[in-house]
């Protein structure tokens, strides 16, 4: 099953959080158990330490004394473990698929994510097989914690090291030097603490377009989500039309394709804003071959709302274009982004005009 990395956005009350939890969780995901569920608020107050977890002072007896509370992304990565875990056996041998785990963070951009997510925005670079591509060193106390979680008691020797570790279920006490053996079907590195996203975690977050300027988001930031918008109306059942349901583009297409809208945007510098961070790569959509979903939801949504943020005509130029070229009398205006994405057809036969024309 391919990762879940998506932030579904539109207006409010457009059913965001609904599909997520009645279509996506339990017919995608197939997530049913409450304990593979994570759910998270973004709000201005939200940090780091909500997140991945902090110390919290108490008094015991008249003393003050620290605990170390896991956040929300180290319970859910602890919990996809755990189903890893479960799914092998003591000799490491895989018997079932993990059970997915869903970190559903709503009103993501209501917080600052850059500081929330911190080093784990390292992690949502995905490979094909769905881990992280690259892993990132957590503190002794996230460690320790993560262990905790995934069913890992601990004891110490006189010194204060880890000397014995169980693991749960598997329940035998050994020598902690053992368990990187035990389990290296997680790519938990034990001495360098070093960690990685799982497959089966899959991280969902929605999106009020309205809201989009609480906190900025940057294109590095939304380069490692995909988009799904929900548009005020329900999308009629014929929204592509039967040719542009089969525009899948292949990698040498779509590098052309890329090359393309880069040359479109670059005949806009004028009108552009440091233009050097608004082209794109061929990786800014990583699937093959590209499907026109993620053309819509992705491209076309980050050219609306972080390229020509500010003055839609180019884009209306462009979609007119092959309007144009259809004899279509019609010139549409824009007013929102999905009086934009309508037109995906007009604006896939823009570029690819553009695209048959540098032949």
């Amino acid at each position: 099953m391919p990762v879940i990395q998506k932030i579904i956005f539109g207006s409010p009350g457009t059913g965001k959080s609904h599909r997520v939890d009645k279509h996506i969780l339990p017919n995608q995901l197939r997530v049913q158990k409450e304990e593979n569920k994570i759910n998270i608020v973004f709000h201005p107050e939200y940090t780091y330490g909500d997140f991945m977890g902090k110390l919290v002072p108490h008094t015991d007896k008249g003393k003050v004394q620290y605990n170390f509370y896991p956040g929300h992304f180290l319970q859910a990565l602890a919990q996809s473990y755990k189903n890893y875990i479960v799914a092998h056996d003591k000799e490491g041998i895989q018997l079932s698929e993990p059970e997915n785990v869903a970190l559903v963070i709503d009103e993501i951009n209501r917080g600052n994510s850059a500081s929330i997510f911190g080093t784990v925005f390292q992690l949502l670079d995905r490979d094909p097989d769905g881990w992280s591509s690259y892993a990132i060193n957590i503190t002794e106390l996230e460690f320790l914690s993560l262990l905790e979680l995934i069913g890992v008691k601990i004891t110490y020797d006189r010194d204060g090291n880890i000397d014995n570790y169980k693991l749960a279920p598997l329940g035998e006490w050994k020598k902690i030097e053992t368990l990187q053996q035990k389990i290296p079907y997680l790519k938990i590195n034990l001495e360098n603490r070093k960690i990685k996203l799982p497959p089966n975690l899959h991280l969902l977050g929605t999106m009020n377009t309205s809201d989009n300027s609480i906190y900025y988001m940057d294109s590095a930031f939304k380069r490692r989500w995909e988009w799904e918008f929900i548009d005020v109306q329900p999308l009629p059942t014929d929204y592509f039309e039967e040719s542009d349901a089969e525009v899948n583009i292949d990698v040498t297409n779509w590098e052309k394709f890329v090359r393309t809208v880069n040359s479109f945007l670059k005949s806009h510098s004028d009108k552009i804003r440091k233009i050097e961070d608004k082209q794109i790569g061929y990786y800014f959509i990583k699937s093959r071959p590209v499907k026109p979903e993620e053309i819509r939801n992705k491209l076309m949504f980050f050219l609306w709302d972080s390229v020509f943020s500010n003055d839609k005509k180019p884009l209306l130029e462009l979609v007119n274009e092959a309007r144009v070229e259809d004899d279509k009398i019609e010139r549409k205006e824009f007013v929102t982004f999905g009086d934009f994405v309508s037109f995906f057809g007009d604006f896939y036969k823009a570029i690819e005009k553009r695209m048959n024309q540098d032949v």
